[in-house]
């Protein structure tokens, strides 16, 4: 990555930096390694850091040992972090400084509500959650709606502001909207377990970490306009988002651990890795891991052609 490559900065001041952040509850399987591809080849075609995070926030679901598998599979294929590896697991003081501003500044509350409560409530009203959607949260403890009522607080939920409507444009799919009040509701930053939330974690490590782009499958859309909610409540900078295909299984869904998917075979790296380019629509390559993934970057930046979003300021909420 010298400084002669024009792809280094696409414009004066401006420096890639993405991510893959795997959940460690088993190793990689061929859907994690389209992901992981994508997001190295998206770093290298912009000449900029690719850096790795262990999402091992829901410590329940995580296996042990998982972490350092993935870890040597991405090894095992070339796709290795520029920076030590971060783990959120040791990262809980981070979040509580996120929630702490969001509480002081009105934008999240305590709330009393088990999962059997919410669909209760929903159910009263008529309303049916959709299969594969989690229920929209009905409000029940919403500030100025009654609040706890004498309940004790089982989760932190985010206050979605009264126009919720996020618009943005993804690099894969196009220009994207959503409704985050009647599509999701206000949703948990802190579980009732005393977990951290996927969508408080991966925004406030994303803001510390300077992350310009991320790149996912395509899965996660759904996710982003909450993201960009709470970056815009915490003042962090929003990156540019990328989701990328999804492999699926043999029924027709997302090929995930808990969908049969084998882990990995990398006995032939080169041949996974041509798996894993053929879902994103790369040509076959043949070589060495590592001239098979310089081909493949050549190619991948042929195709950008939009800069990447202003320089974000590394925080730390």
């Amino acid at each position: 990555m010298g400084g002669s490559d024009p792809r280094q900065r696409r414009s004066v001041g401006v420096l890639y930096r993405g991510r893959f952040a795997p959940s460690p509850t088993g190793p990689l399987h061929a859907g994690s390694l389209v992901a992981a591809l994508a997001s190295w080849l998206d770093a290298r075609a912009h000449g900029g850091a690719w850096l790795v995070r262990i999402e091992d926030v829901d410590t329940p679901r995580c296996v042990p040992g998982a972490d350092r598998l993935i870890l040597d599979q991405l090894a095992t294929c070339g796709l290795h972090s520029d920076e030590p590896v971060v783990w959120q697991s040791q990262r809980g003081a981070l979040y509580q400084q996120a929630l702490d501003r969001l509480i002081a500044t009105g934008q999240a509350y305590p709330c009393a509500c088990s999962r059997k409560d919410i669909e209760a409530t929903l159910t009263a009203q008529g309303l049916v959650r959709e299969r594969h959607h989690a229920a929209v949260y009905p409000g029940t403890c919403r500030p100025g709606r009654g609040g706890l009522r004498g309940r004790t607080a089982r989760a932190w939920r985010f206050l979605v502001p009264t126009h919720s409507t996020v618009d943005w444009t993804d690099q894969q799919l196009g220009p994207q909207t959503q409704d985050v009040g009647t599509e999701v509701g206000d949703f948990v930053l802190k579980r009732a377990d005393g977990l951290w939330a996927y969508q408080l974690a991966v925004v406030v490590d994303d803001a510390a970490q300077g992350i310009t782009h991320v790149v996912r499958g395509a899965d996660l859309t759904d996710n982003t306009p909450r993201q960009i909610l709470l970056q815009r409540a915490l003042g962090l900078p929003t990156p540019a988002y990328r989701h990328t295909p999804l492999v699926l299984g043999a029924n027709g869904e997302k090929l995930s651990k808990q969908n049969g998917a084998l882990a990995l075979d990398l006995s032939d790296p080169v041949d996974a890795l041509n798996r894993a380019a053929a879902t994103l629509g790369l040509p076959p390559a043949s070589g060495s891991v590592q001239d098979v993934l310089a081909g493949w970057t050549r190619a991948w930046a042929s195709t950008i052609s939009a800069p990447p979003p202003a320089a974000p300021h590394i925080a730390t909420p």
